[in-house]
């Protein structure tokens, strides 16, 4: 027997053994086994698609310890909890721990007591350290290094962390030891970056698809944000856990205080609060069922609980990668999930004024502003979402995909050259120093104070716009903005100010077409989607008791261990146990999920529940 068919008949065996499923998902397999067999990659895979286990299972294969550099201290503990439960010997050192346990840490690493060990690349990074790993090597060995959250090395990403650049140490220093390096998001200029910035130029890149179907993608027109948010939560998540995502730190406690009012369950997360307060928000949120999180950007990267059921925006994000990390944080566990997001021309303008202003080089906020227009084409599509997100990270995707709200209903175009030509007009006329509030009340003729202070009731585009509503003036210029052919005067405070795209429109040298608004036109006859949505899916369980029953198990079982729910088993295995009714031990080893560690430990007590469900 060859050495690459031992090892795949050893990766199945342990694939179901450990981590309970039957076969591998996407490239899991190839990534295995070109990491076993000791070469170096890069792996591109959206949240929830299964990159952990593309290096934990090449740890337990290869001699020695496995060691998993993260940036993310708050959430190894839960990381090792999961592994824990797989029966498999893992750990984390970190700054977290006291003297007594970084120690007894150290001493198992030592004698090779540890299959896998967490730990920051502040403390990788650290010279004893770095002389700890010399020793390991000498003795029980290392089996293999993975640098999670990779695209933490581009300096254009809002998680950049200065010290991921010094991990071409680990190269250096032990050339013979294989590394993964790991993300969910990276556009290929940041793929290049990480290639060139953690010396992976001989690595092989593994590029899963980006596609996330289980996540329907909508975005609406702002209006009223906390209205619209509450309405979407009552129709749709009622009980579930979701993050809510807003810009400011003050907006986040605002949001959380007003929604705890209102009955719901809120947090609010952001750097700004003690650490204290934040970590136990933190642990509320991964261990307790429907708890909502509203937070800035500070929190979200590596978030492994696998039912959060929505993510929500109520201010758009810098980037279309931030976006895309942001929402694939919903759905990991591959259920339906939601993506909303409500966003207004004064989010567009105050985003642009924040890059700006910003202390970046002039070349970074290029590249910023760049990613941001990209987001905006997204917000104004009028196509497919997934589409849309696909075509940014250079895939294609075939077909609409009936799950997101351009394709579920379709929205109308219509050729706005006309009014386009008068509000580009309007702002030339009055100097393109005005924000869009007084440019429509020169356009509906209204002679306001301002109007009359400047003059501008005299103006020839005065009362010209007065067959168009204000809310689609609103549009006409939130599209404008998005298309280019108009942005923000930082000078001006936000006030409007014509770009080169702009001439050719007046000249009438170019059409422009623009989408109608809810508001503004009633949409076509709503299609139903292929893929259901999370309120459907759990609405065909929410009359079964069995289903709460088993969810109570498994909290039960949980707060004995000290553990969040999820790490002892995910929804979709409750749902499984749910729709096949195991009655014994080995239909409970058929269940995915159900490792050999998880049927010992609690198979009796689930098997238990089911039977006295059928009784």
């Amino acid at each position: 027997m060859s050495n690459s068919t031992a090892y795949a008949l050893q990766s199945q065996q342990v694939l179901h053994d450990i981590f309970g499923y039957s076969t591998f998902r996407g490239e899991q397999e190839s990534i295995v086994a070109h990491v076993v067999s000791g070469g170096d990659a890069l792996v591109l895979m959206p949240t929830g698609g299964g990159k952990s286990l593309c290096y934990q299972l090449p740890a337990l294969l290869r001699e020695g310890v496995a060691i998993v550099v993260s940036p993310l201290i708050a959430l190894m503990q839960d990381q090792v909890d999961a592994l824990q439960q797989l029966g498999v010997k893992a750990a984390f050192l970190n700054s977290s721990q006291d003297a007594e346990e970084a120690r007894e840490v150290t001493a198992q690493l030592m004698r090779g007591h540890l299959q896998i060990v967490y730990v920051a690349p502040e403390r990788l990074l650290m010279t004893g350290f770095l002389s700890l790993l010399d020793q390991i090597q000498e003795g029980a060995g290392i089996a293999l290094f993975a640098i999670d959250e990779a695209h933490c090395v581009s300096q254009w990403g809002h998680d950049f962390r200065p010290e991921y650049r010094k991990l071409t140490v680990l190269h250096e220093r032990f050339p013979d030891v294989p590394r993964i390096a790991l993300t969910a998001t990276a556009d290929a200029p940041t793929r290049a970056e990480i290639v060139e910035r953690l010396s992976l130029e001989n690595a092989r890149q593994f590029v899963s698809s980006f596609d996330r179907p289980n996540i329907k993608y909508r975005v609406t027109q702002k209006a009223n944000a906390r209205q619209q948010l509450e309405s979407f939560l009552e129709s749709e998540h009622a009980n579930d856990a979701g993050i809510i995502y807003c810009l400011s730190r003050r907006k986040v406690e605002e949001t959380a205080l007003w929604l705890k009012e209102r009955g719901w369950d809120a947090l609010p997360y952001h750097a700004g609060l003690d650490a204290s307060v934040r970590n136990q928000n933190q642990r509320r949120f991964l261990r307790e069922e429907g708890v909502i999180m509203v937070a800035t950007v500070a929190f979200g990267m590596g978030i492994d609980k696998p039912n959060v059921r929505f993510v929500a925006h109520l201010d758009i994000p810098k980037s279309m990668e931030g976006y895309y990390q942001e929402t694939g944080r919903a759905g990991r566990d591959g259920l339906p999930a939601n993506a909303w997001m409500t966003y207004g021309l004064g989010d567009v303008v105050s985003m642009r004024q924040m890059l700006d202003n910003g202390d970046a080089p002039e070349e970074r906020k290029a590249v910023e502003r760049q990613k941001l227009d990209a987001l905006l084409g997204f917000c104004e599509s009028t196509t497919c979402r997934h589409q849309t997100i696909l075509r940014y990270f250079g895939e294609q995707h075939a077909g609409d995909c009936d799950q997101c709200d351009n394709c579920l209903s379709p929205v109308d175009t219509w050729n706005a050259t006309q009014p386009s030509q008068m509000a580009l007009s309007t702002v030339y006329r009055t100097g393109q120093r005005f924000g869009v509030v007084h440019l429509i009340d020169v356009l509906l003729g209204k002679p306001t104070p301002k109007v009359r202070q400047f003059g501008h009731e005299q103006l020839s585009t005065f009362g010209i716009g007065k067959e168009i509503s204000q809310s689609q003036w609103s549009s006409v210029y939130r599209q404008l903005v998005a298309g280019g052919y108009l942005e923000a005067d930082v000078e001006a405070y936000g006030g409007l100010k014509l770009t080169e795209f702009a001439r050719p429109v007046l000249k009438s040298e170019a059409e422009v077409w623009l989408r109608r608004d809810n508001e503004v036109v009633k949409r076509k006859v709503t299609k139903a989607g292929r893929g259901a949505n999370a309120k459907e899916v759990y609405a065909a369980v929410s009359d079964d008791p069995l289903w709460f029953i088993l969810k109570d198990k498994r909290t039960e079982l949980a707060r004995e261990q000290g553990v969040p729910p999820y790490v002892i088993f995910h929804d979709s295995t409750l749902l499984e146990m749910l729709n096949r009714r195991p009655a014994t031990l080995d239909e409970m080893a058929k269940i995915s999920g159900v490792g050999q560690a998880k049927l010992d430990r609690y198979g009796d007590a689930f098997l238990q529940v089911l039977e006295e469900a059928a009784n």
